[in-house]
Order: structure tokens, then sequence, then C-alpha cells
């Protein structure tokens, strides 16, 4: 029974689980030591070097911080900065001890000019100190958004042993933030008019690709973070869209500063250049043998320009769509069920024998055939 139950466990987490095919890729010349390319609507990482190393981010921490710091507090809130706050190193945004500052404010600041004393005062008003808004946000982006190698100290990115993640996870904390109306206004801006207590100036993006110093004219650069501290390098998040395909670049630990924009140009013209995304709208309803199975959400996921496909829907309800020449897996989802199966019969494991074979099941069409058994759980 006991064997049986971990064994349910590990059924119910990976039958909600998409499994995603990897593609193959060409190899691109970039200087940065680790990088990602993410298609930002199906989290399927269509190019990768060394992505699950971990590194040091830099500033790039800031946009864990902001999307935890809009779901956890409101955007009116009124901040009163601490004296520690205000002696942080590094870019600031100069606030003064006691100066009231409001939420939406603050994670202006941090995002467009990378303001380390005002990370600082989000984290103490959220979470009472830096120390345990360092637990909460780590609980948060494994629990939440299911980060699987990334530990932050500090909400701004200054340096600390303990204080990593890697290009994959920042793709997909980047990937979940998305998906938040102000976290993607505050993501994009170019320029705001910050009229601090003792600074009035107006702020500008430091991404220079959003800048536009860098021009790009594949597509339309959305958003975007950098990041830089001696022991990280240069570290950098872009996001950009064209037609319907958006894209996440992250690339970190390079010593050359032109080296990230240069390397995402290449990455984001990869993309473009080779991928499409596909949708099959919630609702669509699918038939298998008298069953019939509906997609929930809103269904993404990622093509080679050309590449034909297949969907087909097994007995256990999970659809699997494939390449059409090959029957290489392209993604693999559970559907959900409209009508009612036929009873099980119990045998020799009861109850369990049902769950088991489409446990089991699962696991021998969905997770045996890829190659990288890592990938099939980035979405």
């Amino acid at each position: 029974m006991k064997v049986y139950s971990i064994l349910l466990f590990c059924a119910a987490i990976l039958l909600l689980m998409p499994g995603r095919h990897v593609f193959a890729q060409e190899e691109l010349q970039l200087m940065s030591e680790s990088t990602v390319l993410m298609d930002a609507k199906s989290g399927q990482i269509l190019y990768g070097k060394n992505e699950t190393e971990r590194m040091n981010p830099a500033s790039i921490t800031k946009i864990a911080t902001a999307i935890y710091a809009i779901e956890h507090s409101n955007l009116d809130e009124q901040v009163t900065v601490s004296e520690q706050a205000t002696m942080v190193e590094g870019t600031r945004v100069y606030l003064e001890a006691g100066e009231v500052v409001s939420m939406e404010k603050l994670l202006t600041g941090m995002i467009m000019n990378s303001g380390n004393d005002a990370a600082v005062a989000i984290a103490e008003h959220i979470d009472g100190s830096v120390a345990q808004f360092s637990k909460n946000i780590n609980k948060y982006l494994t629990n939440k958004i299911g980060v699987t190698n990334t530990h932050f100290e500090n909400p701004n990115g200054l340096y600390n042993e303990n204080h990593y993640t890697t290009a994959a996870d920042m793709a997909k904390i980047t990937k979940y933030a998305l998906a938040n109306d102000t976290f993607r206004k505050i993501f994009g801006m170019k320029e705001y008019h910050w009229d601090g207590q003792s600074w009035d100036t107006t702020l500008l993006t430091h991404h220079r690709l959003l800048k536009g110093e860098f021009p790009y004219e594949t597509a339309t650069i959305t958003g975007g973070k950098n990041g830089f501290i001696n022991e990280a390098g240069f570290t950098l998040v872009t996001t950009a869209e064209k037609d319907n395909l958006e894209l996440i670049a992250v690339t970190m630990k390079t010593n050359f500063k032109d080296a990230p924009y240069s390397d995402t140009i290449q990455l984001l013209d990869y993309g473009f250049t080779n991928f499409t995304s596909e949708m099959i709208p919630k609702g669509t309803i699918f038939t298998e043998d008298g069953m019939k199975y509906m997609v929930e959400e809103d269904l993404y996921f990622t093509t080679k320009d050309g590449q034909d496909y297949k969907q087909m829907v097994d007995s256990h309800g999970v659809l699997h769509i494939e390449d059409n020449d090959t029957d290489q897996l392209i993604v693999s989802v559970p559907l959900h069920p409209l009508n009612a199966p036929e009873p099980a019969k119990k045998d020799d494991q009861g109850i369990f024998a049902p769950v088991m074979d489409h446990f089991l099941h699962y696991l021998s069409a969905v997770l045996i055939p890829t190659t990288d058994i890592a990938y099939l759980f980035h979405f």
C-alpha cells in the first residue's frame, strides 16, 4: 500500500505536466557562458548553452523580486524607507531614510534604474527584513513558479556565494511574470519621471536594446533587465515579439559589456527565423473511443518553420502532437474528460489498478521516447 501511495502521488504530479520535445539546435557563436532562448507562451526551450548551470544573476534577480512584490502587495501601498535601505551599495534611486514612496514607484525605480535601495525597501515592507524576504521568495519561486535550481539571498542580486540561479530558471521566472500586466508594463518602460525627496530626474532604462542603442529590426523588443557585478559579469534578460511569436532570451556571465546584446540578437534572430508559435484554443473537443476530452486552457506549442504535425488522443485522454513525417513527439498534454469512462473492474491491485495503468502508460508514451527527461517539464 505504501508503494502504491507513492506511485499515485507521482502519477498525479506527472499527469499535470505537459511533455515537451527538445529541438535539435545549430551552434551559435555566443560569448556568454550560459544562455537560453524560450518561447514565452509554450515555455519550450528553443536554444540552450549551459542553461542549467548555476550562475550568479546580478540585477536580473530583480525580475523575481518584482513579480513577488506585485503578487504580495498593492501598487498604491505607501512604503516608509528604512535607514538600512539607504545604505545599500551599487546602483540606487537615492532614497532617503523616512521617505514615503508608493510600491509602484519603487518597482519602477528598481527595474528601470536597477535601484538596489528600492529593492531593499520593497523586501522590508513586504516581509519585515531582507532575511525573511529571502526565505519567502525562495519558497515562492519553487512552489509557485516551479524553479529547480535557484536560491536567492537578497532582493537585488548583490554578490553572495549562496545567491544563484540558472538561465533556464530565469527564463521560467520571466515567463511567469509576463502573465502579469503590471509587470509587463514596468518591464517594458523606456522612460519615467522620478521625483524623489532628494533626487528629481528622468529615468531611462538601462537595457540598451530596449532603449534603442542597439538597433534591432527583426522584431519588437518588448522588455528587459540588465545586470552586472564583478563576480557575475554581465547578465541580461530580454523579451521580443513578432507576429504571434514571443521570445525570452537570457544571457549570463561574460566580461564584455556589449556581449550580452550581441548574443541576444543572435538568439532572437535564430528564434524568429526558425520557429512558429501554434495554439489549440481553450474548449477544443477531441473524441477517442466514445470518450470526449476538452482542452482546458489555450494550449501553445512551438514548431519549426514548415514543420507539419498531427494530433491524436490516446485511450487515456492524453493529447499527443507529433511531427507528421518522423512521428517525433512535440508536446503531450493530459486533457479534461467530459464523460465518465466505464467503471474499472477491481483486481489484485484494487482501486490503484486504473491509476497505475494510466501512470505507466504515460511514462512509456511520453517520458521514455524523449532524449532528455529534464526538458519534459519546461512549461
